[in-house]
């Protein structure tokens, strides 16, 4: 963790051998900190993966911090699809970082959520990016140890889809505490979900729950509920693959539009606030922490 480097006698330092803790730095089996992550604190991290693209990942991530943040936490995004980047245009930042003597400066939302994204740091936004698995994942490593992301009590990870390079990447080399998963209502969508629901279990973090998005559509005239692409099945996903059901989110072209506009933060959304307060009380469950 961020801001958390070290370890004790306990843990088989071989090259401490005073009483009490290090810092880590000089510690032969802990990595040196950067400036970066030294001026900086985060208290969980938390990937946000989907397994099949189209699902809405990234808006649901954003969202996610939206809804965090109103509830009084310091969060930050990550956005690790470094090919296909969306974060910066939905929260309407369009600057690019900046860079200290301590590292990469994470450029705020107008709420002030961080934010990092390859996005911020090219000409311009629909530069195409040419990168082979390596770059990619070296680039991935570089937003979390070389940005300064200062105090956070929620770093969102936007992985891309799938279960390749990325997201081993994250898992291995990111002290990631727990994973959301993201499905919508199709069948192949939760047959491929599962897929990243299993590769997840191969690592150490804990799943805090499931999202189905776009489960349905609510009229604005009558109310009426509309299932456009089928029956909602991620209660039952979540069952199957015994992790927690978050809840189920509406397709809503309010939230497309204010997105597309880059004002995601005006969205209003009492369901998903919902959502947010489960997550944050599944995290606390994990944690070991009363809940309030």
């Amino acid at each position: 963790m961020i801001g958390k480097g070290g370890c004790t006698v306990s843990e088989a330092c071989n090259s401490c051998s005073a009483a009490g803790t290090c810092t880590g730095e000089s510690c032969s089996n802990e990595p040196k900190l950067t400036d970066a992550q030294k001026a900086s604190h985060i208290d969980k991290i938390i990937a946000v993966m989907s397994g099949k693209g189209g699902v809405g990942k990234s808006s649901v991530t954003s969202m996610l911090a939206v809804s965090l943040m109103r509830q009084g936490y310091k969060v930050g995004i990550l956005d690790a699809d470094i090919t296909g980047p969306s974060v910066p245009r939905i929260f309407g930042v369009t600057g690019r970082a900046g860079v200290s003597k301590t590292g990469i400066l994470a450029p705020q939302s107008r709420d002030g959520i961080k934010l990092m994204s390859l996005n911020l740091m090219i000409e311009t936004e629909d530069d195409p990016v040419i990168l082979r698995g390596p770059l990619i994942t070296q680039i991935v490593n570089q937003f979390y140890t070389e940005v300064v992301w200062g105090d956070l009590d929620y770093l969102l990870i936007d992985l891309p889809p799938g279960t390749g390079d990325v997201p081993i990447t994250v898992f291995q080399s990111l002290p990631v505490d727990g994973v959301v998963m993201v499905t919508s209502p199709q069948s192949l969508a939760n047959m491929v979900v599962r897929k990243a629901i299993k590769m997840v279990r191969n690592y150490k973090p804990p799943i805090y729950g499931l999202i189905e998005n776009m489960a349905y559509v609510q009229c604005s005239d009558c109310n009426h509920r509309m299932e456009v692409f089928g029956k909602p099945q991620g209660k039952d996903e979540a069952e199957r693959t015994n992790i927690p059901f978050l809840g189920e989110l509406p397709l809503d072209p309010t939230l497309a539009q204010l997105s597309d506009a880059g004002k995601v933060e005006d969205y209003q959304s009492p369901v998903f606030d919902q959502i947010a307060k489960r997550l944050a009380e599944e995290i606390k469950k994990h944690s070991g922490e009363k809940l309030a």
